[in-house]
Order: C-alpha cells, then sequence, then structure tokens
C-alpha cells in the first residue's frame, strides 16, 4: 500500500516535468552559491591556520616591544637568564617583481628549522648561517618573483605559505638594513624550572600568550563576514523559487491525496511520504549545487587570494581543496533549505480536511487578506535590527540591523505593491484598464515571493554598487592628495640611499624621505612616520579633523597625527594624548584618512622619530620636480646609480597599481551581485512558469468576451514588466539605506574608516531597465503559451474544475 502510495505521488512530477526541473535548479542554484563562499571561506582560513602552523607561531607565547623592535641586549639578558627563546626578524622587501615578507629566524632554535634541514637534506647549515646565506619560499612565490637577481640564492619548499621568505636572521639584518634588531621573541615551549620572572628581567616586553587565532583571521573577519552574508543571501533567494514551486505542487496534488486518504492510507504515512519525496529532491538538487559550488568557488577563488594578499598580506592558496565539512554543509544546508521550504505545506497537509478538493484558484489569487500581518511582520523585523545594533557591538551589530532590514523589507514589499496597485486601479479609466489593474493585484500573492527575491537582488545590487563606487571616487581623490611627488624611489641599502638623496638635492625642488619605525598600541603593530617640516605635507595631506595649528605642533615635535583606523579604535582624537613609547608621548593634534591600510598608523616630526626609534632604515623618498622633467630624471637616477625600473616609479604607475588592486578588492562581490540578479531573475520566469495554467480561468472568460489571444497576451507581459518595474522603484530607497548602512556602519567596525556616499540615479536607471527587461523575458514563453493556447481549452475552462 504505501509502495503504491508512494509512486502515485510521484507520478505528479512526471506529468510536471517543467515543476520538477524548476524545483531542481532553484535548491540547486541556492545551494551552489552557499557553498561556493563557504568553499572560499574555508580555504582561506585553512591557509591562514597552516601558514601559522608552519612558520611555528601558533602555539607560542611571544615577547613583543612597544617600539616594535627589541634591542639584541634584551635577547642576550633572558638567555643568560635561562629562558628558552627564539628570535625573528620581519619586515616588507621587495624581491624581483614583487614585494614579500622577509622573516629572519634563528635556525638552532626556531621550530621550523627542522622542517627546512629534512626538505633540503643536501644543504649544509654553513651554508645557511654564513653569507650570502639561504633563503627559503614557496614555489610560487619563487615563480611570482620572476628571474631577477636576489641577494642571496632562493630555494624551493613546500613548508613555507606563499608571499613569505624565510632566511637566518643574520642575512635578514643585511637585507633588510636593521642590524642588531628584533621585532620578537618566540618563547619555546620547553623552559628550565625556576626561571627569573620576565617582568623583572625584561619589564619593557610584552608577553603575549599562544594564538588560538591567527592575526590575519582577525584582520580579514569582516571580509569573510561580507562573503557569507552575499552568500546567504544567494541562498535565500534561492529558497524563494523552491518555497514557490513545492506550495503550488501541495496545491495540486490535493486531489490525489484526498484519494489516498479515501482508499484508507493514513495521513501519518502520506506526511512521512512526501518528506521522503521532499528528502530524496534535496540530496538531488545538493549535489548538483556542491558541484555549481565548486565551479563557482574555483572560478572566483584566484581574485579572493590575490585581494587578501593584496590588501591584507594574507597568505592563501590560489588552488581550491575539497574537505568533508564543506560537502557535508553544502547538502546540510540543502536539506534544511528543502524542509524550510516545504514546511508550510506539510503544516497544511495535517489540516487538510478529507473531502477537501483541490483549492488551484484559491493558492493564486486569494490571500490579499493577509496583508496587513506581513506588513506588522515586516515592521517588526525592521524594529527587530534596530535593536541588535544596538544590543550588539561590532560587526554583529550591523548585519543584525543589515538581517532585519532586509528580512523587514521583502515582508512589507507586497502589501506596498497591493496598495499602489489599489490605487492605481481606483484611478484606471477603462474597462480594460480596470480589469487589468484588478487582475494584476489579486495575482500577487502567486508572485510575491519572486518579487521579494527581485527587491534583495536589486536593493543588493544599489547598496553594493553605491558603496563601491562611493569608494572607488573617494580612494581616486585620496591618492591625489596622498601621491603629491612626482617620483618615488627606492634605495638598495642605506649607503646607497645616502648618495642617491646626495645626487637628488641639487636636481629637483625637494627630497623628501619616507622613514618608518615599527611600535605597538593597544596591542596591535603601529608603524610610526617620520616627515620633514615642507608645504607639500601642508597642501595635500588630507586630514579629516585637525587643531588650528596641526603642523606647527607636527613640526615642532609637540604633535602627532594618527589615521582613522587608529583614533576610532583607541578613541584618540585631537586634543588627546597618547603614548608612542614609553619615552615619547605627544598630543594628537590631527586624524588624517588612509583608506586601504587595515592597520594604526601615526605621523611625527623626523627628528622625534629618529631621537625615539633605533636603526630606522633610510631607503625611500619622494622627489618633487615639475613633471615635464620627471620621466628625463626617473632615467638619469636609474643610469647613475644601476637602479631597476621597478625602484624609481612616477605618481601614474602607482596610482595604477593601486587602483589595480582596488578594483581586485570588489571582483568577488560583483560577481555574487550578478548571480543574485540573475537567480532572482530565475525566480520570476519559474513563477510564471507553473502559475500560467491556473491563470486560464481568469483569462478565458476575458477571452470569451471578445479579447483576442494575442491582446491577453501582451498584457501577460505587460503585468509582469509592470511589477518588475515596480519593485526596482521600491529598491532603490532599501539599497540606498543598505548603501548607508555598510559604509556609516559595517565599513566603520570592518576596517576602521568611514566613507562619504555619493548617489549614482544612472546606475538606478539602468537597474530599473534591466529589471523590467527581466519581467518581460521571465514573462515571453507564458504569454507565448497563453498566445498559442487552442480555443478548445479556453472553453474548457468553463466546464471543468477549477
Amino acid at each position: 500500500m504505501k509502495r503504491a502510495a508512494f509512486m502515485a505521488l510521484l507520478s505528479y512530477w512526471r506529468r510536471q516535468p517543467g515543476q520538477l526541473v524548476t524545483l531542481l535548479l532553484g535548491l540547486a542554484l541556492a545551494t551552489g552559491l552557499w557553498s561556493a563562499v563557504q568553499a572560499i571561506n574555508d580555504q582561506a582560513r585553512s591557509s591562514y591556520a597552516l601558514a601559522a602552523e608552519q612558520l611555528g607561531a601558533r602555539s607560542l607565547a611571544t615577547l613583543t616591544s612597544a617600539t616594535g623592535a627589541i634591542p639584541l641586549k634584551r635577547y642576550v639578558t633572558l638567555r643568560r637568564a635561562g629562558w628558552q627563546v627564539s628570535p625573528v626578524l620581519e619586515g616588507r622587501v621587495r624581491l624581483g617583481n614583487r614585494w614579500v615578507t622577509l622573516m629572519g629566524v634563528d635556525f638552532l632554535s626556531h621550530p621550523t628549522a627542522s622542517t627546512m634541514q629534512e626538505q633540503q637534506p643536501e644543504l649544509a647549515p654553513v651554508d645557511v648561517l654564513t653569507p650570502p646565506g639561504r633563503l627559503f619560499a614557496h614555489p610560487a612565490t619563487v615563480d611570482a618573483l620572476g628571474p631577477g637577481k636576489t641577494p642571496a640564492p632562493i630555494l624551493r619548499t613546500d613548508g613555507l605559505p606563499i608571499g613569505i621568505v624565510l632566511t637566518d636572521i643574520a642575512t635578514a639584518e643585511r637585507i633588510l638594513g636593521r642590524a642588531g634588531q628584533i621585532s620578537r621573541l618566540l618563547v619555546l615551549s620547553d623552559q628550565p624550572r625556576d626561571l627569573p620572572a620576565l617582568s623583572e628581567i625584561v619589564p619593557d616586553l610584552t608577553l603575549t600568550a599562544p594564538q588560538r587565532e591567527t592575526d590575519i583571521s582577525r584582520l580579514t573577519d569582516s571580509f569573510h563576514m561580507n562573503l557569507t552574508a552575499f552568500g546567504f543571501l544567494s541562498f535565500a533567494v534561492g529558497l524563494f523559487i523552491v518555497h514557490g514551486t513545492i506550495g503550488l505542487a501541495f496545491e495540486q496534488r490535493r486531489g490525489t491525496i484526498r484519494t489516498l486518504r479515501a482508499l484508507g492510507v493514513p495521513l501519518a504515512a502520506i506526511s512521512r511520504l512526501l518528506l521522503i519525496e521532499l528528502m530524496g529532491l534535496a540530496l538531488v538538487s545538493g549535489a548538483l549545487g556542491l558541484v555549481m559550488g565548486y565551479l563557482v568557488a574555483a572560478s572566483l577563488l584566484p581574485d579572493v587570494s590575490a585581494t587578501l594578499r593584496g590588501l591584507y598580506g594574507a597568505p592563501v592558496q590560489g588552488g581550491l581543496s575539497l574537505r568533508p565539512s564543506w560537502f557535508v554543509s553544502g547538502l546540510g544546508m540543502a536539506m534544511v533549505g528543502a524542509l524550510i521550504a516545504g514546511g508550510q505545506g506539510l503544516g497544511t497537509l495535517y489540516r487538510l480536511p478529507l473531502l477537501s478538493a483541490p483549492g488551484q484558484q484559491r493558492w493564486l489569487g486569494a490571500s490579499l487578506s493577509q496583508m496587513p500581518v506581513m506588513a506588522t511582520a515586516g515592521a517588526i523585523c525592521i524594529g527587530l535590527g534596530g535593536l541588535g545594533l544596538w544590543l550588539f557591538e561590532g560587526l554583529l551589530g550591523g548585519f543584525a540591523l543589515l538581517a532585519g532590514l532586509m528580512l523587514g523589507a521583502a515582508l512589507l514589499l507586497p502589501p506596498m505593491l497591493a496598495f499602489v496597485l489599489g490605487q492605481i486601479a481606483r484611478r484606471a479609466k477603462g474597462v480594460v484598464g480596470e480589469w487589468f489593474w484588478a487582475d494584476l493585484r489579486s495575482t500577487l500573492p502567486g508572485l510575491s515571493l519572486a518579487l521579494m527575491a527581485l527587491l534583495l537582488a536589486l536593493a543588493t545590487n544599489i547598496g553594493v554598487g553605491t558603496m563601491v563606487s562611493s569608494f572607488r571616487l573617494t580612494f581616486t581623490g585620496w591618492l591625489d592628495q596622498r601621491l603629491a611627488a612626482e617620483l618615488y624611489v627606492t634605495a638598495p641599502k642605506d649607503d646607497i640611499a645616502q648618495d642617491i638623496e646626495a645626487w637628488l638635492i641639487p636636481r629637483s625642488d625637494a627630497v623628501l624621505p619616507i622613514r618608518y619605525g615599527e611600535g605597538h598600541i593597544l596591542g596591535q603593530p603601529v608603524r610610526v612616520y617620520g616627515i620633514a617640516d615642507h608645504p607639500t605635507y601642508r597642501n595635500h595631506w588630507p586630514l579629516i579633523d585637525a587643531q588650528p595649528d596641526v603642523w606647527q605642533r607636527l613640526g615642532d615635535g609637540s604633535g602627532v597625527l594618527i589615521n582613522e583606523q587608529l583614533a576610532r579604535r583607541a578613541d584618540l582624537w585631537p586634543g588627546a594624548r597618547m603614548t608612542l613609547t614609553p619615552e615619547l608621548s605627544a598630543e594628537v593634534v590631527g586624524v588624517y584618512s588612509d583608506y586601504g591600510n587595515p592597520n594604526g598608523q601615526a605621523i611625527v616630526a623626523l627628528p622625534v622619530l629618529l631621537a625615539h626609534f633605533k636603526g630606522v632604515a633610510n631607503r625611500q623618498f619622494g622627489v618633487r620636480i615639475p613633471q615635464a622633467r620627471a620621466a628625463d630624471l626617473a632615467d638619469d637616477l636609474r643610469q647613475t646609480f644601476d637602479l631597476p625600473a621597478s625602484a624609481v616609479l612616477d605618481q601614474s604607475a602607482i596610482k595604477a597599481r593601486s587602483l589595480a588592486v582596488f578594483e581586485k578588492t570588489f571582483v568577488v562581490t560583483a560577481a555574487l551581485n550578478v548571480l543574485t540578479l540573475g537567480v532572482a531573475s530565475f525566480a520570476i520566469l519559474t513563477s510564471l512558469l507553473t502559475l500560467w495554467t491556473l491563470r486560464l480561468p481568469q483569462v478565458a472568460p476575458i477571452w470569451a468576451l471578445g479579447m483576442t489571444r494575442r491582446k491577453l497576451a501582451q498584457l501577460e507581459l505587460l503585468r509582469s514588466t509592470a511589477l518588475a518595474a515596480l519593485t526596482a522603484v521600491l529598491a532603490v530607497p532599501l539599497g540606498l539605506l543598505l548603501a548607508w548602512i555598510l559604509l556609516a556602519v559595517i565599513n566603520v567596525d570592518a576596517f576602521g574608516w568611514r566613507l562619504p556616499m555619493y548617489i549614482f540615479p544612472w546606475d538606478w536607471l539602468l537597474l530599473t531597465a534591466l529589471a523590467s527587461l527581466a519581467g518581460a523575458v521571465a514573462a515571453a514563453l507564458p504569454a507565448h503559451r497563453l498566445r498559442s493556447t487552442p480555443p478548445s481549452d479556453l472553453l474548457k475552462v468553463f466546464s471543468s474544475e477549477s
């Protein structure tokens, strides 16, 4: 009996292959986009963890200095006291074609030493420990450096993250020009007993416990949270397709279910059979979605890797690895999504009277009475989102606000459309016009889920597009201010830099040193720059808050400038005092914008920097010279000092590279925007395809009264286009509100800076046109079917049950 009942239920999909394809594709799209985002995030996070393990830094405590550099004598003091510590010197350096992180370690004590020796058994220790030393890097890093000359032979090893070059600390001192400095000390796990307290022998050093989470993973949390939000939005939009299809299938099978119950099949058994059917379809869709998700993730991961390396220096492998957790979570989301989408239908089944007739027409045109309930629920969701922002701090509160706003707006859409269509219907002239708008309003419940999906997709496109375009305008203008010098020069060594500076002074208007030291504020690394007192900074440096005498105070050494990120994290604004080192305290006299930099930064007068930070490298300069002479001076400089082309850059080259990184940053969100909008358009198409047969009882009387099938088909196209256009108009204010939240709430919490908001009306018009086109294209096939419907089928409406 159960087998026969199950086959009877399954036979519905054989009679309705279009609905089966819609259901499978809808759930597969939802699962695929969600799985793609999760695969990208998992790959990145596993790369962070692998990098930390490979560098031996995850399980060891570290000692750091507030100045950013530990003197060599502190290391000697600790070793004489019995403490087993391993020194690390770290810095950014340009090797070949790219900038890399050079890490110098003591190969006799560092945890990675044994790994390097195992992978290079033919290498003698003396080759590593004596000049010129050896450099170790991942093969992908070596390939990226190109064939240029390196300061020491470079060896390939799979035991290091991409973007990291490892060497002996003595070699690193020579390459970085930081003799006698140590960035941090690793406290090894095996320590003798009865050691003196660290606070007694090195009171100026700070002990940090072993990292449960890497610094990079904390830094990139906002990036991954944004991707997760996009994935969840895409999943929700896909579920709208599935919900409508499953709901229609339940309604159209009410006659079959009534017959099975009359034949003696228990309601509980029918429910179990429908649940088994739903889970089987979910497994098929989930498997298809995983394949789609893998292809999407594999295509987007190279851009994500480039973005994370460029913005955060995060080591992310370029290839995608299959992980069981990703596979299980994808199938789990497919099954959960199917239960969510089919839950209402299963619940209705339990309340179904035994002799209840199929209710296709009720399913299509009724439920307008539920509009006030939806409006109330939407307002409650928006209120809960605002409450979440107030209750939770940081990104969690911002995303709670976004979730409440988007869900509430989706629930408010059908009531708002019903109200607008009702007002238009009252003002319509002519019988056809009155019928068209009234009919459009009556069919709104059947299309509401697809229109909700379209609203969310359009609002997301407007919001994210406004944020990206605002960032692009602001970032471009900011680069024009910050990159005031015509040429930027990087010397390979300090002594060569002194010769270059002396050579440039009589041949240019000004030579501006770019020098910095490393420090720590609030437990986070901060780069402290020292600048010369020159009009270039007064005229071009972008300040967002400052005291009236900001440049005078900075020049005499009594003030400090800090970037917006540090100001917001430490709540330091002009007038507050801050401590840069134990011996250096100054008043904050200004805050400057520093877009694209996730770390804190400070600026002091150059003499102050040199007095309080030892071993500051002197290799970079900004050169002021009339633009017409810049190219000739750059050529002369390269020839005189035998410098590579990359050592002397003009403004345009640096701007082009910066903007290239910027464009890479948003390529993933742009791709997800397009995919989400595509899924929403597909939702409209599937809704119209599943509903077009149910429209016959409504259009057949109009045809019988004399309207041609061609005219009815044209009105069907107009109906879908009008609904899509109205939804697009309502999506504009929601998208602008979303953009404001991204810029003023999410962006501030995630990155530490706030961007001005610009509006782009032409983009709204383009999206409205695209939405209208999507509505017209989605209605083309149902309209064609209606136009080609034989008159006999229309006549059957008057004699058959509907």
